[in-house]
């Protein structure tokens, strides 16, 4: 390696890496810099993780309404219609761990019935689940304290199937 003049290697000695000059003004603002933006990236966090819960739990809500329908209209009657729907929809919320308050509310619109007994096509069973998703556990200050997710599914009812099978075996 050539040996370089006395000015050159200073003026050299003077630059950072790529080239640049560094300077003693520019010292502590990698420090300055990362306390303005860790602030920034810590919401940024908590925004992604809350808007993954509710995404998470909303999928969750259609799919457990969806279910405790289908459930719900291979019921025989209305009132066996409810209790389905009604223990499938709980059993499914816990099973899934979304933590809604109060368990979580199912409602179940079976008048669909009425309509298939007398043999009208076209009759739907209606479930609507609602969860109160609680963002209290997640420990970001200034986070609302939760958000309610309600979700229907609607299941066609037969209006072939008997209400009682007749002594014939299914």
């Amino acid at each position: 390696m050539r040996h370089l003049p006395n000015i050159r290697a200073r003026r050299l000695a003077r630059r950072g890496r790529g080239g640049l000059r560094t300077d003693r003004r520019d010292r502590g603002s990698a420090t300055l810099e990362l306390s303005i933006l860790a602030p920034v990236m810590l919401l940024l966090i908590g925004f992604v993780v809350v808007a993954g819960r509710v995404a998470v739990a909303g999928a969750a809500v259609t799919s457990i309404a969806g279910n405790a329908a289908r459930d719900a209209s291979l019921a025989r009657d209305a009132r066996g219609a409810v209790a389905a729907a009604s223990s499938s929809a709980r059993a499914s919320l816990t099973a899934q761990d979304l933590h809604c308050a109060g368990g979580g509310d199912v409602a179940v619109d079976p008048s669909g019935f009425a309509g298939a007994a007398r043999g009208g096509g076209g009759q739907a069973v209606v479930v609507t689940v609602t969860c109160l998703v609680s963002f209290s556990d997640l420990g970001f200050p200034g986070l609302p304290g939760s958000r309610s997710l309600t979700d229907q599914g609607v299941s066609p009812i037969d209006p072939n199937r008997a209400a009682t099978s007749g002594g014939l075996s299914p």
